[in-house]
Order: C-alpha cells, then sequence, then structure tokens
C-alpha cells in the first residue's frame, strides 16, 4: 500500500471547538477517507497546542495548575472525533513526552546548524495570535485578528531562529515545487512574503515571566516560543526523531491550516525544516474563514457556532455536507442557520433523502432482488476535485448524478410499466452514487449501502426529515 499523511493544524485550548475549525478538521478528514478508500494506508493527525502565554494565563485566571487545564480541554477537543464521525488516527497534545523530546532534540539541531543565538530585543506582541507584530502588521495600534486585545510590549534576551539565512533556500523550493501552497493565491501571497525579505524571530521566553514552555536544552532560564513548539508535532507525532521508519514512511506530508496560519506553515515551518536538515512538507491546503452573518467569528461578538449543537439538531452528515458542499474552500464563506436549512431541505430532504426512498420504495413494491455480494465498484477520481481540495466541485459532480437519475424514474415512470429491469438498474446507480458519498457523508453511505446490500430491498424510516 503506498503511504499518505494529512494533518490538520492543532487548536490552541483556550476556548471551545467552534465550527471554523469544524471546517478544517471536516475537510482533511474527506481526504483522509478518500486516499483509505482507495488503499492507501493513511495517518491523519490532529491533537491540541498546550503551551504559551495564552494558555498560562487562561489557567491561571480559573485558578487551575496549566497542566490540568489542558487536560480538561484536550478531552474536549478529542470529542470532535465522535461528533463529525472523524476517522483520524493520531491524537498527539504537546505537552506529550515523545513530543517534548523531539522538539528539544530538534532545537539541538538548529542549534548546531548555526541557525540559533542569543540577543535582547523590544517588540510588539499579540497574546490572542502568540505572535510579534511589526507596525505594518497593526490597524490603530491593534492586532486586526484580535482588536480586542492591547498588544503589549517584550522586551529582554532570547533566543532568535535564523529566519533571514532562508530568504533563496524557500523561493528555490517553492520554484521547484509549483502545487505546494493551494490555491495558486495564496501561494502568490506567501511568495511575495519571502521575496520582500525575512527577519529573524525569537524562538524563546525567559521563564521567570512565563514558565509553560519546553525548556530549552542547556539553558534553564529559557522555555521554547510556543510556536517553535508547536509546529514540530507535524513530525513527532509520526515518532520522529526515534522511530526513523516510520517516519520516513509517511514524511513528507499534506498540511491543512486556515489563511491566518499561512507564513507559520508554508514560509516558518518550512525554514525550519530546512535547518534541522529534514524533508520539508509536501504541500500546504490553506482553507478560507467562515464568517456568521459576513461578521468574523468572535467571542466578543457573541456569534460563535457551536457545532455540537448543529450536530445535535440536524445531524453529523447535514453539518458535514454544508461544510464540504457549501463552503468555498478557497476563500470566506458565510454561515446563517437560514442557508444551512436550505441546504438540508433542498439537497438533503428533497434530493437525496428523497431518491433514496423512492428507489428504495419501487424496489420493495416490485420485489427487485439483486445479488448479495461484496461490493466491487471502484471509489471514483471525482475529476480530480479532491486532489486540488475542491471539496464544494466534487460533490456538485454527485448531486448531477442523484438529480439525473431522479429525472430518469420521473421520465419511466415505473410505477405505471414496472420494469424490473430499470428499477433494479436505478438500484445499482444509486450504489455507485452512494459509494462516491464515502468520504464526505460516511455514516449515511453506510446506511444506503446497507439498505441496498440485498437479496430484498425495503423501505426504510427516513434519512434526512425536511425541517418544518
Amino acid at each position: 500500500m503506498n503511504k499518505f499523511y494529512i494533518t490538520t493544524t492543532l487548536p490552541y485550548v483556550n476556548a471551545d471547538p467552534h465550527i471554523g475549525f469544524a471546517l478544517e478538521i471536516v475537510q482533511t478528514d474527506a481526504i483522509a477517507r478518500y486516499h483509505r478508500f482507495g488503499g492507501d494506508e493513511v495517518i491523519f493527525n490532529f491533537g491540541t497546542d498546550e503551551h504559551g502565554l495564552k494558555i498560562y494565563r487562561k489557567a491561571k485566571e480559573q485558578g487551575k495548575s496549566p497542566q490540568a487545564y489542558c487536560d480538561e480541554y484536550a478531552v474536549k477537543w478529542n470529542k470532535l472525533k465522535e461528533a463529525l464521525n472523524l476517522s483520524y488516527t493520531n491524537f498527539i497534545r504537546t505537552t506529550d513526552k515523545h513530543h517534548i523530546d523531539a522538539a528539544q532534540k530538534f532545537w539541538e539541531r538548529c542549534l548546531k546548524n548555526g541557525d540559533i543565538y542569543k540577543k535582547k530585543y523590544k517588540t510588539k506582541y499579540c497574546v490572542g495570535c502568540e505572535l510579534e507584530k511589526t507596525d505594518s502588521e497593526t490597524e490603530k495600534g491593534k492586532c486586526p485578528i484580535h482588536p480586542n486585545l492591547k498588544l503589549e510590549i517584550i522586551e529582554e534576551e532570547n533566543y532568535f531562529f535564523r529566519f533571514s539565512k532562508y530568504q533563496k533556500p524557500l523561493l528555490d523550493f517553492y520554484e521547484k515545487n509549483p502545487d505546494f501552497v493551494i490555491p495558486q493565491t495564496k501561494f502568490n501571497e506567501i511568495k511575495n512574503f519571502v521575496k520582500n525579505g525575512l527577519e529573524d524571530f525569537s524562538v524563546s521566553r525567559l521563564k521567570s515571566k512565563m514558565p509553560w514552555g519546553i525548556d530549552i536544552p542547556c539553558d534553564p532560564d529559557q522555555v521554547m516560543y510556543v510556536w517553535f513548539d508547536a509546529l514540530i508535532n507535524y513530525i513527532s507525532t509520526l515518532g520522529w526523531p526515534k522511530d526513523e521508519k516510520n517516519f520516513h514512511n509517511f514524511w513528507p506530508g499534506i498540511q491543512v491550516a486556515g489563511k491566518d496560519n499561512l507564513r507559520q506553515q508554508t514560509a516558518i515551518w518550512q525554514a525550519m525544516l530546512m535547518s534541522a536538515g529534514l524533508p520539508n512538507s509536501k504541500q500546504v491546503f490553506i482553507h478560507g474563514f467562515i464568517t456568521i452573518n459576513d461578521q468574523k467569528i468572535s467571542k466578543s461578538l457573541g456569534n460563535v457556532i457551536n457545532p455540537f449543537e448543529l450536530v445535535e439538531k440536524y445531524g453529523i452528515d447535514a453539518l458535514r455536507y454544508f461544510l464540504l458542499a457549501k463552503i468555498n474552500p478557497y476563500g470566506d464563506s458565510d454561515f446563517s442557520v437560514e442557508k444551512f436549512e436550505d441546504a438540508y431541505n433542498a439537497d438533503l430532504a428533497n434530493g437525496l433523502g428523497n431518491l433514496v426512498a423512492r428507489v428504495a420504495k419501487l424496489a420493495e413494491l416490485n420485489k427487485i432482488i439483486i445479488a448479495d455480494k461484496k461490493e466491487t465498484l471502484s471509489i471514483p477520481k471525482y475529476n480530480g476535485h479532491l486532489d486540488r481540495f475542491e471539496f464544494n466541485l466534487a460533490l456538485e459532480t454527485i448531486w448531477q448524478d442523484i438529480k439525473k437519475l431522479d429525472t430518469d424514474i420521473n421520465n419511466d415512470k415505473p410505477w405505471e410499466t414496472h420494469d424490473k429491469n430499470k428499477i433494479a438498474n436505478y438500484a445499482i446507480r444509486l450504489k455507485k452514487v452512494t459509494i462516491a458519498l464515502q468520504p464526505f457523508l460516511p455514516q449515511t453511505a453506510k446506511k444506503i449501502l446497507a439498505q441496498f446490500k440485498g437479496p430484498e430491498i425495503s423501505s426504510q424510516p427516513p434519512l434526512f426529515p425536511r425541517l418544518k
């Protein structure tokens, strides 16, 4: 079997899961399932980012140790597996011992290569992003992503990563790998960023001020900067550096990230890999944001959408369908309950659900018998759409088949002709559609395939009851 590795980013454990991250992990799950059905051996990585000033302060606010605070939130995030029917194989936490060991080994490699040095500096810092901010990256003196937070001034002696050294190596890498970042607009954005010059960045914090981090080898007074530590999860989850065989079997892999992670995933992490003498990522897919009624998701605005609540009310595959079919994978998209329910009724209740009910009823009334054998139909290629992360277009091709089958049934009028051959053919065509649905709506596909397994087909309760 071919080896295939894909990973999401690691969310900070300072808040509950929201619909924006549900988008990222459902997209990643669809790709993982697609490759698994195609015969690949898949590692699908997810987990939690647990160090840094933001986490340290949140824990102190609640009167808990940082580790106890992280333990609670890691459980919450891991519940997404059942809630969204996810197929991830690895759940890594940046407080795991094997990750800490890997981060320290990675640090030593970069240090040995001359890419880590110590200096005094002063900078503006956004705790929300856990990133330094230059004047050009601020709006009216505030971080545009976290305008409700005051930028803080950090003035201390820290270790720095020699990012400036990797301008040409990164540009050369981009040139040799024209599909490294999808979509192209984001690839152009990061290439322009690197062309404009790179500045070295701090990769440590004084332990006396911020003790919640991974200890730096040979310097008890400093801990690793959270981003330097967190990015290493992509290889520590594969067992690096101890399990070299597993690492080389699966790395390099594909990374899925939001547009606010563009610089970290496609430039900083790639430079870090070069410094450590390790292969670069294979590809990075950058998705847009979900807005709520055309506004950015924000706790302060009170417009956070809880994916657990949507699943409880509408079902797992209803949410998966909306995220994959109705969200533009390459840009920002708006979510509203009205849009969600319109898609549910039109495409799931009146579309797929109604078609399944029609074919099952026709087969039941006409006593259609089909072969009871293991399904051998192959997974479709979706016209290459999934290879380009075009989830919406892949589902569009499936829904064209659903509509075509529905139209043919209307034209054939099998309730008048009772043509058993045609009705049996409807069942076969429906099974092909269902197989194509498996990476996207796995629970629904499983129900339909069980219903049409044969030898007899019978009616079942509606897959998607129409919303009133």
